[in-house]
């Protein structure tokens, strides 16, 4: 099979596709024909040299841990998939190819109105939303200040938030406040200025944060709550020197079909910002890598 890998460690350019022996499902496993794969910033740091706990073997390695696609095995012991069910999911390498094998529980069923490219972008951006909001305990009259809330898990963290009853403050650029307003946040610009803006805006308090920005931006967040009320989802090497959280929890095939049937309801958005084929997986990685941008970037795969 085909698949985007690379056999050192390095920039973008060391991605390139080869051709590698396509998997076999075991037992509890299932092999998917792969639709599409979602690019993150983890795809990036293991493209870079970092290895993920559990991660053994040598290169070449295929980077891509998030999926859509058709099941076209079903190993032994499987209940509940057959070949031909649409579906998305997650592993924790692997997904920039043409089969991915995975665990059967690591896959839900993709709803008849969620495009290929969309169902390939979902599972990380909207679980990681989902996770955090969750830890942080977000419900009815909360109000949450969101960073970086245009990306993909701030644009499902804002919509999941206010569907829970929560009011959302969204740091972005001016030139996705339009968008910020259209899911239901009230857009406000980094920079100078931040903490004042803020305090305008809730004059009650903030009760709790979700940083996807880091730096000056967490810098402003804790002198609106104590640590233990932020979660960061950049800053893990200073997470404990300022007492603030990390995600704790795991990803879920129950969570995600719960994510998808709020799709299916029309009641949850997730755009992708641009589609590139799986022989452009350096661009791809080049995009992610400037940090910017509305929405999810992915490789379309079949």
């Amino acid at each position: 099979m085909k698949a985007a890998a690379f056999s050192e460690f390095g920039g973008p350019e060391v991605l390139r596709v080869m051709e590698v022996e396509t998997p076999e499902a075991g037992e509890g496993q299932v092999r998917v024909r792969v639709k599409a794969a979602g690019v993150q910033p983890f795809d990036v740091a293991v493209r870079q040299g970092w290895t993920p706990a559990g991660v053994t073997g040598d290169l070449p390695r295929i980077p891509g841990n998030e999926f859509s696609g058709v099941v076209d095995q079903v190993g032994a012991g499987v209940e509940g998939l057959l070949p031909g069910d649409e579906v998305l999911g997650f592993t924790l390498l692997n997904a920039y190819a043409e089969y991915v094998v995975v665990p059967a529980e690591n896959v839900t069923a993709k709803p008849a109105n969620m495009p290929w490219e969309v169902a390939g972008g979902f599972t990380a951006g909207t679980q990681t939303a989902h996770i955090a909001l969750k830890q942080l305990g977000v419900g009815e009259g909360n109000t949450v200040l969101i960073h970086a809330a245009a990306g993909s898990v701030g644009t499902a963290a804002v919509q999941l938030a206010r569907l829970w009853g929560a009011e959302v403050i969204g740091t972005a650029r001016e030139e996705n406040h339009d968008y910020l307003r259209s899911l239901g946040a009230i857009p406000v610009t980094y920079g100078e200025g931040l903490l004042e803006q803020v305090r305008e805006l809730a004059p009650g308090g903030v009760d709790m944060v979700l940083d996807g920005a880091g730096g000056a931006a967490l810098d402003v967040s804790l002198r609106l709550v104590k640590g233990d009320r932020v979660v960061t989802l950049v800053e893990h090497a200073k997470a404990e020197e300022l007492g603030v959280q990390v995600t704790q929890g795991v990803r879920l095939a129950s969570r995600l079909a719960e994510l998808a049937d709020l799709y299916a309801q029309g009641r949850l958005t997730f755009p992708v910002r641009r589609a590139y084929p799986l022989d452009q997986a350096a661009d791809a990685h080049r995009e992610v890598e400037t940090g910017h941008g509305r929405g999810k970037v992915v490789l379309a795969v079949g």
